[in-house]
């Protein structure tokens, strides 16, 4: 059973990892995007475990969303309303329950993602984070492990795609040949809750 603390630690190992790759998300965001993907993230998530740390919430379900209020506001772009949407519809989904089964955050994420899908008016195929975060929603039945995997081929199989939403739609053919930065941002948090949980 994953608690509070899995939560927290969850977030804080994602935090980790943008921090480490904020340059590469942000190399990756500047043919196609703003170039801000990286250090929007950055600022996002260091703020995430800021208040974790002073709020301390009791519940699964209160961690993530705190953590999605936390990233809508200090985010900027279009990527906080996104992952902010992603947390707090997950953890809504959770409910007030102490613990939860990796089953029960299965199902969880995938109203958050489904959450996404409708804000962003996005499928996938796309070109967005939803080219990682479904594939890897759908193999979390199967281990965290393998949804890191799923996520992770999922973001590097935008590559070849045209972007058909977000910002990178608006350059048209000059998308193809980039990976998603959003689509790779999603597959370093799906990779922080394999860390969290150890695989």
């Amino acid at each position: 059973m994953l608690d509070a603390d899995f939560f927290r630690r969850w977030m804080t190992v994602t935090a980790a990892s943008v921090d480490r790759e904020a340059e590469r998300l942000t190399a990756l965001d500047s043919p196609i995007g703003d170039a801000d993907h990286g250090s929007n993230l950055q600022r996002g998530f260091t703020a995430v475990v800021a208040v974790l740390e002073k709020d301390a919430p009791g519940t699964p379900g209160a961690v993530l969303t705190l953590a999605g209020r936390q990233l809508i506001s200090t985010v900027g772009g279009a990527s906080g309303p996104l992952y902010g949407t992603l947390l707090r519809r997950t953890g809504k989904a959770l409910g007030d329950a102490g613990e939860v089964s990796a089953e029960q955050l299965a199902e969880a994420l995938r109203a958050g993602v489904d959450a996404v899908m409708t804000l962003g008016g996005a499928a996938p195929g796309d070109k967005t984070m939803i080219d990682a975060l479904v594939p890897a929603v759908e193999a979390l039945g199967d281990s965290f492990a393998a949804a890191r995997t799923a996520a992770e081929e999922g973001a590097v199989a935008t590559t070849p795609l045209q972007a058909r939403k977000g910002r990178a739609s608006y350059v048209g053919e000059r998308s193809i040949g980039h990976q998603d930065p959003g689509a790779t941002s999603s597959a370093l948090l799906i990779a922080g809750l394999a860390e969290a949980a150890g695989e």
